[in-house]
């Protein structure tokens, strides 16, 4: 018998200039990138937060702390593959993942699949298991005055129970 675990996850980082602005693992021209302590990728951060909530170990904090120097200007993949080592040590196995990213610029709607390929090279699945979707605020709020970037995730592990016959 297998049962499903889902994990949900969040992040929001600052637009600021002078840095590349990293989303789902690509680079995107923009003259804003996102303010953090490692590259900044919300979408990798929301999408490893889901899947360290589903395995039940956590989130970034507990395993990536920012005041730990070896992680500043990391490439956020490097994150995601360090998750999914852990998810699958835990006998754990992606289901698919859903990403929906919040931003008012640049338009993402040109970038999803590419975005998509990229997460799902991160985590060594098929691209069909990951879905990405971008929204605007329609100008209401922090989001939509353009001061940063949002992305929600939710991840779907499945878990082979070895102990029923």
């Amino acid at each position: 018998m297998s049962f499903p675990r889902i994990g949900q996850g969040f992040d929001v980082h600052r637009l600021v200039a002078g840095r590349p602005l990293r989303l789902g693992g690509v680079e995107l021209e923009h003259a804003r990138g996102l303010e953090g302590h490692s590259d900044g990728d919300c979408v990798l951060h929301a999408l490893c937060d889901a899947l360290l909530g589903a395995a039940g170990e956590g989130d970034m904090g507990r395993h990536f702390p920012s005041r730990d120097e070896r992680w500043r200007g990391v490439d956020s993949r490097v994150f995601v593959g360090e998750v999914a080592r852990i998810v699958a040590a835990g006998g754990w196995a992606l289901a698919n993942v859903d990403v929906t990213i919040i931003a008012q610029e640049p338009v993402l709607a040109p970038h999803l699949e590419a975005m998509r390929a990229a997460v799902a090279a991160a985590l060594g699945v098929d691209a069909g298991q990951v879905s990405l979707k971008a929204k605007s605020t329609d100008h209401l709020g922090a989001l939509g005055r353009a001061e940063g970037i949002a992305a929600l995730a939710t991840a779907l592990l499945m878990k082979e129970d070895r102990g029923a016959s």
